[in-house]
C-alpha cells in the first residue's frame, strides 16, 4: 500500500472523529453551565484551553466568551482544529485517495463539509444544540458506511487505527473540561448539582445509557473508570488502544507478545498500563495529571506510527557522490 494514501486514510479518519468531538466539547460546556447562572462567561476559556490551542485563541480573540469560542472551534477557517477546517482537511484527504473509497463515503462526507459550510456562511447562533447533533450524526454516519462497505485490509485498519487515536485522546479531553470547570469543592462533592454535572458529561460522550446499565449510581470515580478503563465501551480510552493496537498487528503482521516497531511497542506499553490501572488509581495522581501524562504518551505514539509508516525517507543512492533529496510532508 502506497505511503501516500495510508497516510490519506489516517488523517480522514482523524478528521472526522476531530470534528465530532470538537462537537462533544461544546455540548457538554453547554450542558454543564446551564446551572451556573452568572459565572457562565468564566467557563469557556477553560474549554478552549483544553483543545490545546489557548494561546492562539487569547492572541486574537482576548478573553473567551460563549460567543468568540464558538466562533472559534466551530467556523473559524484560520483555526486548522475548528470544526469546519477539520472537515475542509477530511474531505481534501478524501479527495485525493478516492479510487481507494466507496463512492458512499465520498458522498456522505461532501454532504457533512457542504452542511457545515452552509452554517459557517450563515453565521448560525441559534439552535446551536441542533448544529452540534447533526454534526455528531454525520460523523456516526460516515463511520458506518466506512465499518459496513470497506473490506478489512490495509486501508481500513489504517482508517480505524486513527479514529482510535484520535477518539482516545478526545474521550480524555472531555474529562479533562470537567476537572478544569467543575472541579467541585468538598463541600459540592456528592451534592445534587455535582451528579447532574457528571451525568452532562457522559450523556455528551453518548455514554450515559451504557455507564447506567454497568455500574448504575454516578459517582467521580466510576465516571473516570467508565471513560478511561472500561473494556467494551467503544469510546472508553481502554478500548481505544486495544483497536490501535490490533490494526498495528494486521498491519505489520507481527503476533501478540512481539512488535516490529516502536509503535508497537509504545502502544503495548501504553496498554498495558491501562490495562492495570484502577479508577482510584488515576485519582490518586490527580485526574488532570494522570490525562497529561496519558496525552503526552499518545503523542510520542502518534510520531512513531508517522516515522514507521508515512515519513517519506531518503534513498541511499551509492552511485551518487552528491546529497539525496526527499520529499517533505506538508
Amino acid at each position: 500500500m502506497l505511503s501516500r494514501v495510508a497516510d490519506s486514510m489516517f488523517w480522514l479518519s482523524r478528521y472526522i472523529e476531530r470534528a465530532e468531538n470538537i462537537a462533544r466539547f461544546l455540548d457538554v460546556n453547554m450542558h454543564l453551565t446551564l446551572d451556573l447562572g452568572e459565572s457562565i462567561d468564566q467557563q469557556w476559556s477553560p474549554l478552549v484551553a483544553t483543545t490545546g490551542d489557548h494561546e492562539v485563541f487569547a492572541e486574537r480573540y482576548g478573553p473567551a466568551t460563549r460567543e468568540s469560542a464558538w466562533q472559534f472551534l466551530t467556523f473559524d477557517r484560520d483555526n486548522s482544529n475548528s470544526i469546519v477546517s477539520c472537515l475542509y482537511s477530511a474531505r481534501e484527504n478524501a479527495r485525493t485517495i478516492r479510487g481507494s473509497l466507496p463512492s458512499e463515503v465520498w458522498e456522505e462526507l461532501n454532504k457533512f463539509y457542504l452542511f457545515v459550510r452552509g452554517a459557517a456562511l450563515a453565521e448560525t447562533t441559534e439552535r446551536t444544540g441542533e448544529f452540534l447533533n447533526e454534526v455528531k450524526r454525520f460523523s456516526q454516519l460516515l463511520v458506518g458506511v466506512m465499518e459496513s462497505l470497506m473490506s478489512r485490509d490495509e486501508a481500513w485498519h489504517f482508517s480505524r487505527m486513527g479514529r482510535s487515536i484520535e477518539r482516545a485522546d478526545k474521550t480524555s479531553r472531555i474529562l479533562d473540561v470537567k476537572y478544569f470547570i467543575l472541579l467541585p469543592t468538598s463541600n459540592e462533592v456528592g451534592t445534587p448539582l455535582d451528579v447532574i454535572q457528571w451525568s452532562a458529561l457522559l450523556k455528551s460522550a453518548s455514554a450515559l445509557e451504557m455507564y447506567r446499565r454497568v455500574r448504575g449510581r454516578i459517582t467521580p470515580e466510576n465516571v473516570v473508570g467508565f471513560l478511561m478503563l472500561d473494556h467494551d465501551f467503544p469510546r472508553s480510552v481502554k478500548y481505544c488502544l486495544h483497536r490501535v493496537e490490533e490494526s498495528l498487528r494486521a498491519i505489520t503482521g507481527s503476533s501478540a507478545g512481539t512488535y516490529r516497531s516502536l509503535a508497537e511497542r509504545r502502544v503495548g506499553r501504553l496498554r498495558a498500563e491501562f490495562e492495570f490501572a484502577q479508577p482510584a488509581d488515576i485519582i490518586q495522581v490527580g485526574l488532570h495529571e494522570f490525562i497529561d501524562s496519558f496525552q503526552t504518551k499518545l503523542n510520542d505514539l502518534d510520531a512513531a506510527v508517522f516515522e514507521a509508516f508515512f515519513a517519506v525517507k531518503p534513498l541511499a543512492l551509492e552511485s551518487l557522490s552528491g546529497p539525496t533529496q526527499s520529499q517533505t510532508q506538508t
